[in-house]
């Protein structure tokens, strides 16, 4: 089945986001005034052994981003930049996570050997990816390594967006759906989507690899058509550049206009308003 653009409206949500039930955080990200708490229980499967913190939940949303191994996500990741949209890759965090003399990075080499290393000290990152879509074991090892530290950084670049004002975050996060665990974080989930055939062709041509090859590695991911019941919202990217860069202004449109951070743009201009006014009468009294 061909997937059709939703046309920005959202699709009905599925009745229980992924791994709700087992979480041990109160979850209610982008809906109302409570404070969410963003608990990662390591007694939890799908959870991961950080407790992130707590947040205003309506003060900033987040947007999932995802997609499927060349199915054209970075091109959506560059019209999104281009716009000016506070983005945060994972996929690059995880890269500076494992660099050499990190926690990480070493945990890596305990368990995967010296043999992924090349000349400069760095993982691999090819050798090390024969490894793990080969071996599922390996690559759930390697998660629970890096995962950690990847949401660690996460968690400090939406920080700094949301110190600095901004309207939303979009999480460029390639396997958000394998995950599961960060989907109920999400205010709305966006899926890069395009025909099988069209993603396989992709990958051969762009990582030169022959038809078994790239198989395996987009058979290591859920596939696209199931990641559409999931997704609030769907970029097609099967067809032109330009067709997808359309969609891509209609989404941001769509969230820019969204009224989730109304309330908290008025509430935090009569927060600073009000404290301006006490320093502004304290000084005046420390002057007199």
């Amino acid at each position: 089945m061909r997937a059709v653009p939703i046309g920005w409206e959202s699709r009905p949500a599925f009745s229980q986001p992924i791994g709700a039930r087992d979480t041990a955080g109160r979850v209610k990200a982008g809906r109302g005034p409570e404070d969410t708490v963003l608990c990662f229980d390591p007694s939890q499967p799908s959870c991961s052994p950080l407790f992130v913190g707590t947040v205003q939940a309506s003060t900033m949303f987040l947007v999932g981003l995802s997609g499927g191994i060349a199915s054209g996500k970075s091109t959506v990741v560059a019209v999104l930049r281009e716009l000016g949209c506070a983005v945060i890759d994972a996929d690059l965090i995880a890269r500076e996570v494992v660099q050499p003399h990190s926690k990480a990075h070493q945990q890596i080499l305990r368990y995967f050997g010296t043999e992924i290393l090349l000349e400069n000290g760095e993982i691999n990152r090819e050798a090390l990816g024969n490894i793990i879509f080969t071996q599922p074991e390996k690559r759930r090892l390697l998660n629970s390594i890096t995962h950690p530290e990847i949401l660690k950084e996460m968690l400090k670049q939406i920080l700094k967006y949301f110190v600095l004002g901004y309207h939303y975050v979009i999480l460029d996060i390639p396997l958000l759906f394998e995950t599961r665990g960060l989907t109920k974080f999400m205010r709305y989930t966006v899926l890069v989507y395009c025909d099988p055939p069209a993603q396989r062709a992709r990958l051969m041509r762009r990582n030169g690899l022959d038809a078994a090859a790239a198989d395996a590695r987009i058979s290591s991911q859920i596939p696209l058509e199931e990641k559409l019941q999931w997704a609030t919202h769907v970029i097609d990217n099967s067809g032109d550049r330009e067709s997808t860069r359309r969609q891509v202004l209609q989404l941001h449109a769509r969230l820019e206009d969204s009224l989730d951070f109304l309330w908290a743009r008025l509430a935090v201009g009569a927060a600073v308003a009000g404290l301006g006014g006490l320093v502004f009468l304290l000084l005046r009294h420390l002057i007199s």
